[in-house]
């Protein structure tokens, strides 16, 4: 079979329902030899219902800073503390993990400012592979790793004098949804978890939304990226797949236009990021379960918040099912995915800074 008609063939099921625009899913009009040049004049997007992706707030300090993963590989974030806070004190922390194929800046930074304008000390990071972090090849897949940063982040903040060792919790947008779950299985420093508008990165790329990629349609796309490992071996070219289109057509579904409305449009654009994961890496989310043995977390709480519009809601409400008490499940009124990134309107900051306050006492 040729390379071109396994790239056609790989996309059919993530194809139908739009998948490919939200995770690393290969299909005939996304396979990219290369991430796109800088872009200018971009359009305006839709910043209804307060969207505010790059909000700053007077109240909070921010630093640049970095780590090393267990692995050796530097981490960079952002620390994010209240100018007000005495220092001379502890006080309880947050991490915060952006969405898959998203750097700190989109998403990210804005949850880890607008809690810490509520008095938590948070932190805001690239994954690695991801933005300024390092790993290479850059935009590569490696859930472990992914996982791995949010304990490795979790070292920084309980290394700091003003930071409660005891107090620390942790937020997951999007795909780190399912990277913190991970984590927080092997992890019980991290206290109490919130994740928003998760994806299961493992199921949504084995079966796609609503279980619409077939066996053969996974194996198809399996072979696609172990056939990339060949060509990359052989000095060829690295391809990204997946992530949010770069342009949209006639053809372009709701869900590649809701990506789109974020990562190509000033309202959330980051030139740190083109969203594409790498092909022959990608593969690896076919054998992460994040919600293996969910049930482990307990008693430590969890909180699972999603629109009740969003196309990966089945996700959160798939974790809620298998986690232990305590746990909460909030459904968001007229909200889709992307929505909870940046729409101030909508995200519900009290519910969030109301579980962490009780749970992180």
């Amino acid at each position: 079979m040729s390379r071109r008609n396994l790239v056609k063939l790989a996309g059919v099921g993530a194809a139908a329902v739009g998948l490919s625009g939200a995770v690393g899913l290969a299909t005939g009009q996304q396979a990219f030899a290369s991430g796109p040049a800088s872009r200018k004049d971009l359009e305006p997007g839709d910043t209804s219902n307060g969207a505010d992706n790059f909000y700053t707030s007077d109240k909070v300090a921010v630093r640049k800073i970095s780590f090393t993963n267990q692995y050796e590989m530097k981490v960079v974030g952002n620390l994010f503390v209240p100018r007000e806070l005495d220092r001379r004190t502890s006080h309880p922390a947050l991490v915060v993990g952006h969405p898959m194929g998203a750097v700190k800046e989109q998403s990210a930074n804005l949850y880890a400012t607008k809690m810490a304008e509520q008095g938590f000390v948070t932190l805001s990071f690239d994954l690695s592979f991801w933005g300024e972090s390092a790993g290479k090849p850059e935009n590569g897949v490696a859930p472990d790793i992914y996982s791995e940063d949010f304990s490795a982040a979790a070292d920084f903040l309980r290394a700091q004098s003003f930071v409660d060792k005891e107090r620390l919790g942790a937020i997951g947008i999007c795909g780190s949804g399912s990277f913190v779950l991970s984590a927080a299985k092997i992890d019980p420093r991290i206290k109490a978890i919130a994740t928003v508008s998760m994806y299961d990165m493992g199921a949504a790329n084995r079966d796609g939304l609503r279980k619409s990629v077939t066996p053969e349609q996974r194996k198809t796309m399996i072979a696609q990226a172990a056939q990339q490992r060949d060509v990359e071996f052989a000095g060829g070219k690295i391809q990204y797949t997946g992530g949010t289109p770069e342009e949209l057509t006639a053809d372009s579904s709701a869900v590649d236009r809701e990506f789109y409305d974020f990562y190509r449009t000033a309202r959330g654009y980051h030139p740190n990021t083109t969203t594409h994961p790498t092909l022959a890496t990608n593969a690896k989310f076919m054998n992460f379960y994040p919600f293996a043995d969910l049930e482990i977390i307990s008693p430590r709480p969890l909180l699972f918040i999603t629109g009740d519009q969003a196309h990966s809601r089945e996700f959160s409400e798939n974790a809620y099912r298998l986690a232990s008490e305590p746990k909460e499940l909030v459904l968001v009124p007229g909200a889709g995915h992307v929505d909870l990134y940046d729409r101030v309107g909508l995200i519900p900051f009290n519910k969030i800074t109301e579980f962490f306050r009780a749970n992180l006492r």
